[in-house]
């Protein structure tokens, strides 16, 4: 199966899914130093997927933290992407993509991440 979105960083990868069905409080949900978002699990490496992000507008620099600490996802799918998230997703260079019906992926999913487009593998 093959989703369509639209690109907000790019980039080509493939990995394991890790998913947040609930809205992502970037800068109180997130633990850089470890890679782990609270309630979901660890995001390192992974292909985090979640509906949005909330919270304050601080929440970007904890995505650039990500990067900084070596914990940063593979790439993120984000069913809508406020400013947050774009933001922190530029900053830290995290291949992101949103408007993607999110519904249609499942933890532990494989993907690829390519182009505005999601394959579920």
């Amino acid at each position: 199966m093959i989703l369509e979105g639209r690109v907000i960083y790019p980039g080509n990868v493939e990995g394991e899914v890790v998913k947040c069905n609930s809205p992502v409080v970037i800068l109180g949900d997130i633990i850089p130093e470890k890679g782990i978002v609270e309630g979901c699990g660890e995001i390192r490496d992974k292909i985090f997927v979640f509906p949005r992000g909330a919270g304050s507008t601080v929440g970007s620099y904890t995505l650039y933290a990500l990067k900084y600490y070596g914990t940063a996802p593979k790439a993120m799918i984000v069913q809508e992407a406020e400013p947050i998230v774009v933001a922190g997703a530029i900053i830290a260079e995290i291949p992101t993509i949103d408007s993607v019906d999110i519904e249609k992926i499942r933890e532990g999913d494989k993907v690829i991440v390519r182009d505005g487009k999601v394959e579920i593998l």
